[in-house]
């Protein structure tokens, strides 16, 4: 059975094909990030630049059809929490400082979920108590700016201090906040993305908006206009079902990947 409407008749590729392909280019974008002070070419980054338009295409695909939108935003929710004390323990314990582990896209799939679930809200206003729907709608997507305005003075106190430094990880540990995202502003793409769902075009032509407006700000990131290609390929099917191990591979292989590095300049 299909998992969207808006299926391409030139579809040969399911949801399970989309997040292999995801995954691929993260490692390799990945790769760089811990090889680049050994000399990895810049060029190698570019390939993880389409990666957080495919896990956002997907993620609409996963929120539009779960049999559960609450557990499906506490999965990401505990996920993000948990990739962020593993990051910083990974660091502390290893103190490999070329690099810093900030990665978390669990925290930008996350706030893409309250933005969906506002917009949920919205929708729900046609069937009555549209106040209280708008109201809600209004609030749910503010969320990740109002976390922002409490992180702001929080990132910059002097973190010098082993207490300090305790305060701000928790606290961005469990802050949805968008300005500790790692794509920033792009997240919005979700919601709009999600709002066109069963437009397939419209997906595209925001991803195409979205990728000029970084190639005029100089950004290599309008590179992630290539993740148009296997989105146009979707089919709308499911695939094999990989529900978990994402949550798994993606902290697991970067921490391998840090490790190795640090392993090479410790040697």
């Amino acid at each position: 059975m299909p998992e969207q409407a808006n299926t391409s008749r030139f579809g040969k590729l399911n949801t399970f094909d989309l997040k292999v392909i995801g995954i691929i280019l993260m490692v390799v974008d990945h790769f760089h990030e811990m090889f680049a002070s050994f000399g990895a070419p810049a060029w190698i980054d570019w390939f993880g630049r389409p990666v957080a338009t495919i896990f956002f295409f997907t993620s609409v695909i996963g929120f539009s059809h779960t049999h559960s939108k609450k557990t499906y935003m506490l999965r990401l929710y505990i996920s993000m929490v948990i990739m962020t004390l593993l990051m910083n323990a990974t660091q502390r314990i290893i103190g490999f400082d070329e690099v810093q582990l900030m990665n978390n896209i669990f925290r930008d799939l996350f706030v893409g979920t309250l933005f969906m679930a506002s917009i949920d809200q919205f929708a729900a206003m046609k069937n009555g108590q549209a106040v209280k729907h708008c109201l809600l709608g209004i609030l749910i997507f503010a969320i990740p700016f109002i976390f922002t305005l409490i992180m702001i003075p929080l990132l910059s106190i002097d973190v010098t201090g082993f207490a300090n430094q305790m305060i701000l990880l928790f606290a961005s540990a469990f802050s949805p906040a968008i300005i500790l995202a790692e794509n920033g502003l792009m997240i919005l793409l979700i919601p709009v993305m999600y709002i066109f769902r069963n437009i397939r075009w419209a997906q595209m032509l925001s991803i195409a908006v979205v990728a000029l407006l970084y190639g005029l700000s100089g950004s290599t990131q309008w590179i992630m206009i290539f993740a148009i290609i296997p989105l146009l390929l979707y089919n709308g099917e499911k695939g094999r079902g990989m529900k978990y191990f994402f949550y798994i591979f993606y902290p697991a292989h970067i921490i391998i990947l840090y490790l190795i590095a640090a392993g090479i300049r410790f040697l």
